[in-house]
């Protein structure tokens, strides 16, 4: 019978189980119809449904009726034997949620022992979500209790919170819960803190678990229950203020720092110990984490605090912090509030080298959600200083202790060891023997005796290489900005700093003085690497002065000033670290102001798709990713210009018929390029007409740059993969018109041809290098670096190697299409030399 099986099962041999007999018991009449509507269900399962709706029916409204007729002790008596019917016999077909809610609603005079019957049943509930409801439907009866009666039902709370921090339930109503029941505990002993609000087992809470165990007070209980009040990622300002009287209070200053310290630092957890998951993953797989989700609500208390309390001393941590939970390869499972959290703690901080640290941050971190916090820091940092945004970024480059030409030198022993930026792209360590030889691998001697001082200076070699990159693509960027600066600002953020300035001093600068404000921008070459900083050059004052400066943009030069530096920077072997006096240009097109809002320049082409989605993110373009999911069809890419005041879309598709199987497709379709601006908060379209023609450029060049190098037409191999699917678009584009940046290469190899050494076997023709073998002539195409073959134009499929190319010839920027096409020039020049058969056969045949 369901009565001896309630009876036998919710027996536990406590001083409750009195309270549970008398209410089974009282509502005898309930256990019944409970039997029979089980028994019911039971006999008609799976046969004559329509009967057995009808009878279960007919027993659920004589539950209904009289449950509802019930006075306060039989309506009490009956939600303890729900609850202890329900789900006792672990089946999940018998709940009764929807009769316990209004009967704990209704009734009074719920004494302590029926509350902590139904809070131990509510905690034995095997599904974490089921245990939620049912504790929060519990907890309305709680607030009926008096104090004495909350006194009195203390250890069942107590163990109820602790069954809630070990259990996985939805955050939101696990948050709600949570909250409900310290505010009860709070109202019994302000001095407790509740077992499982200090995680037990988690090593960067030992410091605060300590102190309440050896020094418990109401101060430090307040101070722990204010902390877990955080839930969302920047606190109130009354939080705030309330936080550092509670801390003071509470003496907890030193505590929150050595918690602190240990979050970015200290020992991890491991999924086979605790975790989200533990229980239920199998095998070998595990993951380290930080915090447990539980947990992260008193964490990111913490490092507010820290962040309050502390100063500078806690700048280091919170970095720290910040790129273990929102870095990659660090052997820790992404915690986006925890890192969020550190990350706008560190604008609050109001510590300079708080600046520094968000810079390398923003350096390091690729998440999406991470980064528009860092902006957002950033931008919070540079409000407290009075200056933009873009400002402080370039005020807060780190410079690594580095000496004004971008070196560091330290001795170890007899050695000396000199770090130095070498080029754009190169940060070196040289080691000095005592005898005066020099070597780029750390000799046995500094490995051995200064192993500690060698990995650091390793260490400090990777963040400047950090510091290096992140440089070149945010100079690069202000392409497109048009900014201007004081000059002696100018100076000291740019030309003089020992990292921004190896990249400045590569480029061409214009200077206006300040007090002629219709002049004409002076344009100043660049300087040698070798050069110190601070000279001066074509009459720019040496310090200080009335000058203004900005970033030269072939846009807005005339066609004579072009060609001009284009000759200096080759006939002076001037490399830049980024293409600048040969940078494409692309203006308004006839077909561009007739669509208005959109541009189809770069439609219609068919791409490599996970080429292209990898040159997104590199570019620093937001795209959703393409695949068989719901917006997995329409694909749109983002990148903002003109210092965040623009932004451009590129749409894209999957190609037609290019259903692989897989879960993203292997080419994409190129679609319309369209142009926002920045409204508050919002973005809202424009018409190209109305974008700066610095923003359309650099824009289009960085669409040109995806179409060019992830375009089918670039893919040597395609005409082998024996199917015939994009062929007429492969065969158009292929050998088809040059884009800008094709003639640009066009234009740089007028310039470079003169000076090789295959220069007699090599002329431009239209949009093709040819080359003159001994075999036969070839026709390279400027775009795609695709070849043909004399007198009939047969294809030849040359695949480049994996190396670098030819470094045999200057180039004044960097582009792998031109060396590639270069490599292949001298390859063909010297065709009786080949060696590879797969070439050999394809030019015997086609020079026949």
């Amino acid at each position: 019978m369901l009565y001896d099986a309630l009876v036998a099962e919710s027996r536990r041999n406590d001083s409750l189980d009195g309270v549970r007999s008398a209410a089974l018991d009282r509502v005898r009449w309930l256990v019944d119809l409970l039997e029979g509507q089980r028994t019911e269900f039971r006999r008609f399962m799976g046969h004559e449904h329509r009967r057995s709706r009808a009878a279960g029916a007919a027993t659920q409204a004589e539950i209904d009726g009289r449950l509802a007729a019930c006075a306060d002790e039989e309506g009490r008596a009956a939600v303890l034997c729900l609850m202890m019917a329900a789900r006792f016999d672990n089946t999940s077909y018998w709940q009764y949620d929807a009769e316990i809610e209004p009967l704990i609603s209704r009734v009074r005079g719920w004494t302590p022992g029926e509350v902590s019957v139904m809070l131990l049943r509510a905690t034995e509930y095997a599904m974490g979500y089921r245990f939620a409801h049912a504790l929060g439907l519990v907890l309305n009866a709680v607030d009926q209790l008096d104090a004495d009666g909350r006194r009195a039902v203390m250890p069942s709370l107590r163990h109820a919170h602790t069954a809630l921090m070990g259990t996985t339930v939805e955050a939101r109503l696990r948050a709600s819960l949570v909250q409900r029941l310290r505010a009860l505990l709070a109202s019994v002993d302000e001095a407790h803190i509740p077992e499982g609000l200090i995680p037990a087992d988690a090593p960067w809470a030992a410091p605060l678990r300590d102190r309440a165990k050896t020094s418990p007070t109401p101060e430090l209980a307040g101070f722990v229950r204010h902390l877990v009040s955080l839930s969302g990622p920047r606190p109130t300002r009354r939080w705030r203020g309330a936080c550092l009287e509670l801390a003071d209070a509470a003496s907890a200053r030193d505590v929150v720092a050595d918690v602190l310290r240990s979050l970015a630092g200290d020992e991890v957890l491991c999924s086979t110990g605790s975790g989200a998951h533990t229980g239920w993953i199998h095998g070998d797989h595990h993951y380290h984490y930080v915090v447990h989700q539980n947990d992260g609500d008193l964490a990111r208390g913490v490092v507010w605090a820290a962040a309050l309390t502390g100063g500078p001393a806690a700048v280091r941590h919170l970095g720290a912090l910040a790129l273990r939970t929102g870095g990659h390869g660090n052997g820790v499972i992404e915690d986006l509030k925890l890192a969020g959290a550190a990350i706008n703690a560190l604008a609050e901080t109001d510590d300079p080298a708080s600046l520094e640290t968000l810079w390398r941050l923003r350096s390091r971190i690729k998440h999406r959600a991470l980064r528009k916090q860092l902006d957002t820091a950033l931008v919070t940092a540079a409000g407290k200083q009075g200056i933009t945004a873009g400002q402080l970024i370039e005020r807060s480059v780190p410079d690594h202790g580095l000496a004004p030409d971008g070196s560091l030198e330290r001795g170890l022993g007899g050695h000396r060891v000199r770090l130095a930026i070498e080029d754009a792209t190169t940060v070196r360590l040289t080691f000095t023997r005592p005898d005066g030889g020099t070597t780029r691998t750390a000799p046995a001697a500094v490995k051995d005796g200064f192993p500690d001082e060698l990995r650091e200076l390793k260490a400090l070699a990777k963040e400047v290489r950090g510091t290096l990159s992140a440089e070149r693509a945010r100079v690069e960027a202000l392409m497109s900005a048009g900014r201007e600066w004081p000059y002696d600002e100018w100076c000291r953020h740019y030309r003089d700093h020992p990292v921004t300035g190896v990249l400045v001093r590569g480029l061409i600068w214009e200077f206006r003085d300040v007090g002629d404000a219709d002049g004409e921008w002076r344009a100043v070459a660049p300087a040698p690497m070798a050069e110190p900083p601070g000279v001066p050059e074509c009459g720019v004052p040496r310090d200080g002065g009335r000058a203004r400066v900005r970033l030269w943009h072939p846009i807005r030069a005339s066609a004579d000033e072009i060609r001009a530096w284009r000759e200096r920077l080759v006939a002076e072997r001037l490399r830049q670290p980024f293409k600048q006096a040969f940078r494409e240009i692309y203006l308004l097109t006839p077909a561009e102001e007739e669509t208005g809002a959109y541009s189809n320049r770069f439609a219609a082409h068919i791409v490599h798709y996970p080429q292209l989605y990898a040159l997104f993110k590199e570019r620093d373009w937001q795209a959703n990713f393409l695949g068989r999911h719901d917006g997995g069809y329409d694909g749109k890419a983002r990148a903002e210009f003109g210092d965040g005041d623009w932004r451009a879309c590129f749409h894209h598709e999957p190609a037609a018929d290019d259903d692989n199987g897989g879960y993203a497709p292997e080419h994409a379709a190129t679609d319309q390029v369209r142009f926002e601006r920045r409204d508050g908060r919002r973005w809202r379209e424009v018409q190209l007409a109305d974008v700066p023609p610095l923003v359309f450029s650099e824009a289009m060049r960085d669409v040109d740059l995806f179409v060019g190098v992830t375009s089918i037409a670039a893919d040597p191999d395609w005409t082998d993969r024996g199917e015939d699917r994009h062929a007429v678009y492969w065969r158009t584009t292929t050998f088809g018109a040059l884009t800008a940046s094709a003639e640009i290469r066009r234009e740089t190899l007028e310039r470079i041809l003169p000076r090789l050494k295959i220069a007699g076997r090599c002329s431009l023709d239209g949009r093709f290098l040819v080359v003159r073998g001994d075999l036969t002539t070839y026709r390279i195409h400027l775009g795609s670096a695709n070849i043909l073959m004399e007198p009939d134009d047969a294809y030849l499929c040359v695949v480049p190697s994996r190396g670098k190319g030819t470094g045999k010839v200057f180039l004044p920027f960097e582009d792998d299409r031109l060396s590639l096409i270069l490599s292949k020039a001298f390859l063909l020049a010297a065709d009786t030399k080949i060696a590879d058969e797969t070439i050999v056969r394809q030019i015997r045949r086609g020079a026949r």
